[in-house]
């Protein structure tokens, strides 16, 4: 039997150890909540990737946080077709992925509903080139895993969104962490946002815009309202903005047609659609880029959605009334019978895009997505999703459709092996533009058009400039009209500058932002390619190493010492 002395001892000492274990626990649970590395990179887009593989290459440790469940952003979420412009301007780490893409197909075992040899491609898509520019979703997903597992300072975590509140950590100008809505803490000596939205740019504080600049604002010509049929570009060239994708003559707006007193069917905008040039804050509109087949044992038939109204396909079945039966002279580009592109893919797989006035785009929804909560974004993109299903369903099997055309859509279908998780749908919204920096240097039409020419380029864009359809009104005539579109031809590739990825040096001294960069409306429009993500993701990165190394800010960053590195690392600058 104990002693009384013994008892209190021993009371002592399990007092004691209570104090030592919830301390050691407290210190644990803290050391797990914060985590530190080199380069922290929120956001698993194409940049992003392409960016944490860089960094580790440069001996940095690394963490990479993507919000949602996949990486790739849309290179693995359906736009297959690469948007280019001019191949020879793409270097560095983005044309390595094109080419492991190429080395993907080159394996027989990876044709599966289709033989190499019947594959055509779109046109510059062969195996002749060192690379290859159209693949299937699971392909790139396939090829963005097998580049990151090759490299050991890389930490992928997923499912982690940033609390956009109170999650951004800065002294003076310098972000020292920051914090995800799981209580998570990720502290870095730099950062990088390579979200398509820009949440990490717009919590930490710097300066950025939504919407479209107007035309005098930076002496451009094909920003702001574009209601017109053509504009006239600084080289004096015709840029037809409102022809494409619109529709045809005579489509009444309104609920009875021809009754303004009616009211307007779903989607169009009761307002006039403002004065050409003028600024606004509206966005071009977004979609879900489709990945479709015809392979009997791989599609899935369109499917009626829950909560389908017939009422907002109207102006779909008016468009084609309008035709009076002579579909094919409804346009004089594409296939008049379908309001797609649909790009060829290997496999009998297609990546199938927005075209003429009705398509999938969901034109004038998603003004509020780039400074929407959360839960609003994943609202907004559920009606995308739903309009689009909605849409193919329409084509493929109502009656109003023409059946000439339902013949052709009702062939195609979601693919089974493609976004199983939701029946070949997936989720990746083509967000085409969000928020935008305002930095010391703002990429304009001028730069587009060689009219400005960056010095401190880490990149090259080259696509054209190109803006989808941004509202839907109601012409002088009575009939409905798209306006936004604006399709204007680049010469050559143009400089992008070092300045328009990093803000303004009395905002943010550690902080990159390659995607949502500084930019006008019109000339982001060129350059919001994934192929020119992955070389600016890059470019940051190098950078970003380039400023550890010599533990100095952003604006610091020699540039004659970045040039060499980046053309050391097979970027093209010129």
């Amino acid at each position: 039997m104990l002693s009384a002395q013994s008892v209190s001892i021993f009371g002592h000492l399990r007092t004691i150890w209570l104090i030592l274990s919830t301390f050691l626990i407290q210190n644990l649970c803290i050391a797990q909540t914060i985590q530190s590395y080199d380069m922290v990179i929120y956001g698993g887009t194409s940049a992003g990737v392409s960016a944490a593989i860089q960094a580790s290459r440069m001996g940095k440790k690394v963490i990479l946080i993507e919000p949602f469940k996949r990486i790739g952003g849309l290179t693995t979420g359906g736009l297959g077709k690469t948007d280019i412009g001019n191949k020879q301007a793409i270097g560095g780490l983005s044309r390595e992925f094109y080419q492991n893409i190429k080395k993907y197909y080159l394996k027989p075992e990876n044709w599966i509903y289709q033989q190499r040899e019947s594959y055509r491609g779109v046109g510059y898509n062969t195996f002749e080139e060192d690379a290859m520019w159209a693949f299937e979703p699971s392909a790139a997903l396939k090829v963005y895993h097998e580049m990151l597992e090759k490299e050991p300072n890389i930490r992928i975590v997923y499912q982690q969104r940033l609390n956009r509140k109170t999650g951004v950590k800065k002294e003076g100008h310098v972000i020292k962490s920051i914090q995800m809505e799981t209580g998570q803490i990720y502290q870095g000596k730099m950062f990088m946002d390579c979200t398509y939205e820009g949440d990490l740019m717009a919590a930490s504080g710097v300066s950025y815009t939504v919407g479209r600049e107007s035309n005098s604002q930076y002496g451009e010509s094909l920003n702001g309202v574009q209601a017109n049929n053509v504009s006239l570009t600084l080289h004096k060239k015709i840029s037809r903005n409102s022809i494409h994708h619109n529709f045809i003559e005579g489509v009444s707006p309104y609920l009875v047609k021809d009754n303004p007193k009616s009211g307007l069917l779903p989607f169009v905008s009761p307002g006039k659609p403002g004065i050409d040039g003028q600024a606004d804050h509206k966005i071009q509109a977004y979609c879900y880029r489709m990945t479709l087949t015809d392979h009997p044992d791989n599609r899935i038939p369109f499917k009626k959605p829950i909560g389908y109204k017939e009422i907002e396909y109207e102006l779909l079945f008016r468009n084609y009334e309008a035709a009076k039966g002579e579909i094919h002279k409804m346009y004089d580009y594409g296939d008049p019978l379908v309001p797609w592109i649909n790009s060829e893919m290997p496999n009998r797989k297609t990546d199938t895009n927005n075209q003429k006035g009705f398509s999938t785009d969901f034109v004038g929804q998603n003004y509020l997505y780039p400074e929407a909560s959360y839960e609003d974004r994943l609202k907004i993109a559920s009606l995308h999703k739903k309009y689009q299903q909605g849409l193919m369903w329409t084509l493929a099997y109502h009656p109003r459709i023409p059946k000439q055309v339902r013949d052709v859509v009702s062939k195609w279908g979601m693919c089974q092996d493609e976004f199983s998780q939701d029946e070949g749908w997936t989720d990746q919204l083509y967000i085409r533009e969000a928020r935008r920096l305002v930095s010391d240097y703002v990429m304009t039409q001028r730069d587009c058009e060689a009219l400005a020419v960056a010095q401190d380029v880490i990149g090259l864009g080259a696509y054209q400039m190109d803006s989808h359809p941004i509202q839907r009104y109601v012409d002088l005539n009575g009939y409905v009209k798209n306006e936004g579109n604006v399709e204007a031809h680049v010469d050559a590739p143009f400089p992008i500058s070092y300045k328009s990825i990093i803000p303004k040096k009395s905002e943010v001294t550690n902080l990159f932002i390659p995607v949502c960069l500084s930019s006008s409306h019109i000339a982001y429009g060129s350059i919001r390619m994934e192929p020119v993500f992955m070389v600016l993701g890059q470019s940051a990165a190098i950078a970003a190493s380039i400023a550890i190394d010599k533990n100095c800010q952003t604006h610091e960053v020699p540039y004659q010492e970045l040039r060499e590195a980046l053309i050391k690392n097979h970027q093209i600058l010129k």
